[in-house]
């Protein structure tokens, strides 16, 4: 019979749950992947500049851009005549700890 052992790190707490979907939502499709990658490697970015690297239609980022920012992914700082994009690592904090405890998760023995 086997046994669960204990987690290593404590999972998140249940109130957690529905913030640590909305950011997996946020996240679930390749271009948000992409326009987060290209936020990683730049701390900041105008939009024109995502568009460019994402390589879709200006309308299209546009609205993977809101997801993210809707999900509090990302901010969006308004220095007209542009928006400059940037992470907000704060806000998955509840994802974070979730896959922390995950991959710190003992596994069974596949034996």
């Amino acid at each position: 019979m086997t046994t669960c052992a204990p987690l290593c790190a404590p999972p998140p707490v249940p109130q957690d749950n529905d913030r640590i979907a909305q950011i997996a939502k946020a996240l679930s499709h390749p271009a948000r992947v992409q326009i987060i990658r290209t936020l990683l490697a730049r701390k900041t970015c105008i939009g024109c500049d995502i568009v460019e690297e994402i390589g879709l239609a200006a309308s299209t980022t546009s609205e993977h851009l809101r997801i993210l920012k809707d999900a509090g992914v990302i901010t969006g700082e308004i220095a007209r005549p542009r928006v400059c994009y940037s992470l907000n690592p704060a806000s998955v904090a509840p994802l974070h700890a979730l896959l922390q405890a995950i991959a710190q998760a003992p596994f069974p023995s596949q034996e």
